[in-house]
C-alpha cells in the first residue's frame, strides 16, 4: 500500500509539473511575444522599453506632427509679418523717391529761371535802355519754392517705428514664452518634482550631512555616531528620508566641482553593514545609479556595468523615478541630455533617494552633492 501511495503521489506530482512546465512555456511565448513589440526599429540608450513600440511610434508621430506644425505656424506668423514691414518700407520708398522728384524739378525750373535772369542782366548791362530792364519782376515767385521744401522736410516721411517696436516686443515676448515651454521633457520633468532630505541616521560616519538636510560631504574625521541598523558603516552612502512607492518623482542633484560621485535610488532593505558589494549602489538588485568616476560613466544594476559615451564632467544631474512604467532614468540638466534608463518592470518596494559624494581624493573632490528641493507637485497620470 505504500508503494501504491508513493506511486500516486509521484504520478500527481508529475501531473503538476507538467501543468507548471505548460504555463511557463505558454508565458514564454508571451513574452516572447511582446519582446517583438517592444524591440525597438533602432538603437536607443534605454536598457529596455517599456511602451510598445506601435503605440510609441504612434506618440513619437504625433510629437513630430505638432512641432512641425509649431513651426508652420511660426513661418506663416513671420512671413505675413515681414510682408507687412516690406509692404510699409516700399510706401514709404515710393513716398520719397515722390518727394526726390518734385524737388528736382524745382532744381531744374530753378535752374532754367537763373539762366534766364542771367541772360537778361547781361543784355541789361550791355544796353541799360533795353526792354529786358523793363520786364524784370519787383518780386520774385519764392513761395513754391517755401511749399515744396515744406512738403519735403526728411522727417515728413517715416516707418511707424512705435508699430515697429511693438512688433519687436510681441515677438521678444514670443521668444520669453517658448524658452519657458522649451525643451519640453524639462517641463514634464519639473512637474514631478518631490522634495526630499537626506536621513542623517543613515549616513555614514564620514558623512557630513547639512543642517537643512539637503547636500551631503566626505570628511576625514570618524564622527561618533550611533551604530543604528539604518546606518552604512562601510560604504559612503546616505539615503533620503523620504520614500515612494507610486507616482513619478523626479529629483536634481549637484555635482559641479566632483571627480567622483554616485547618485541613483534603492530599496530600504539595501544592506548597510559590511564591506559586501551589495552595499554598494547598484551593485545588487535592491538599487539602480550612475555612477562618475576618473572621467568616465557608468550605469549599474544588480552588479552590471554600462559603460556610457560621456566624458564631460556634468554640474547637474536628474533623477526620474516612474512607477506607472517601472523605470528609473538619469538625465543631464543642463541640456537635459539623457544619460541612462533602467527598466524595472515592477518596482517591489517603496524607493528612497541615494547619494555616494565619494572619498575626498587629497582635496579633489571635497565639494559637496547638493539636492535641488522643488515645492512641485508629483503627478501620478
Amino acid at each position: 500500500m505504500t508503494f501504491c501511495y508513493v506511486q500516486e503521489t509521484l504520478a500527481k506530482h508529475q501531473e503538476c509539473l507538467k501543468k507548471q512546465r505548460d504555463a511557463v512555456k505558454q508565458r514564454l511565448k508571451k513574452l516572447a511575444a511582446r519582446q517583438a513589440d517592444i524591440k525597438p526599429t533602432r538603437p536607443l540608450t534605454c536598457s529596455c522599453l517599456c511602451l510598445d513600440q506601435k503605440k510609441s511610434s504612434a506618440i513619437r508621430e504625433s510629437v513630430v506632427r505638432k512641432y512641425q506644425e509649431i513651426q508652420t505656424s511660426l513661418q506663416e506668423d513671420l512671413r505675413i509679418t515681414l510682408s507687412h514691414l516690406e509692404m510699409e518700407e516700399r510706401a514709404a520708398v515710393s513716398a520719397l523717391d515722390g518727394v526726390m522728384e518734385r524737388n528736382c524739378a524745382l532744381i531744374q525750373e530753378l535752374e532754367q529761371d537763373l539762366a534766364r535772369f542771367s541772360l537778361a542782366l547781361d543784355q541789361i548791362n550791355r544796353e541799360p535802355d533795353s526792354a529786358a530792364f523793363y520786364s524784370y519782376p519787383e518780386q520774385l515767385d519764392v513761395d513754391r519754392v517755401v511749399d515744396v521744401l515744406e512738403q519735403s522736410d526728411t522727417s515728413s516721411v517715416s516707418l511707424d517705428e512705435a508699430k515697429a517696436e511693438q512688433i519687436l516686443s510681441l515677438a521678444s515676448n514670443m521668444l520669453l514664452l517658448v524658452c519657458s515651454q522649451t525643451p519640453l521633457i524639462r517641463k514634464l520633468l519639473k512637474s514631478y518634482s518631490s522634495e526630499v532630505h537626506l536621513d542623517p541616521e543613515t549616513a555614514h560616519p564620514k558623512l557630513m550631512v547639512s543642517p537643512r538636510r539637503d547636500s551631503v560631504a566626505y570628511t576625514d574625521a570618524w564622527q561618533p555616531l550611533p551604530d543604528v541598523p539604518e546606518r552604512f558603516d562601510a560604504t559612503l552612502n546616505v539615503i533620503s528620508l523620504q520614500s515612494f512607492s507610486f507616482g513619478r518623482h523626479y529629483w536634481e542633484i549637484d555635482v559641479t566641482g566632483k571627480t567622483y560621485w554616485e547618485l541613483g535610488v534603492t530599496y530600504p532593505s539595501i544592506l548597510r553593514k559590511g564591506a559586501s558589494e551589495d552595499c554598494w549602489l547598484g551593485r545588487g538588485p535592491e538599487s539602480w545609479c550612475v555612477e562618475f568616476f576618473d572621467g568616465e560613466y557608468t550605469a549599474w544594476h544588480g552588479g552590471v556595468p554600462h559603460q556610457l559615451p560621456f566624458t564631460t564632467a556634468f554640474c547637474r544631474i536628474g533623477v526620474l523615478c516612474s512607477f506607472p512604467a517601472g523605470l528609473v532614468t538619469f538625465v543631464e540638466v543642463d541640456r537635459m541630455t539623457p544619460l541612462f534608463s533602467f527598466c524595472a518592470g515592477t518596482f517591489s518596494d517603496r524607493l528612497h533617494l541615494a547619494l555616494c559624494p565619494g572619498h575626498n581624493h587629497d582635496g579633489k573632490n571635497a565639494k559637496p552633492v547638493v539636492l535641488f528641493n522643488s515645492s512641485s507637485p508629483t503627478s501620478d497620470l
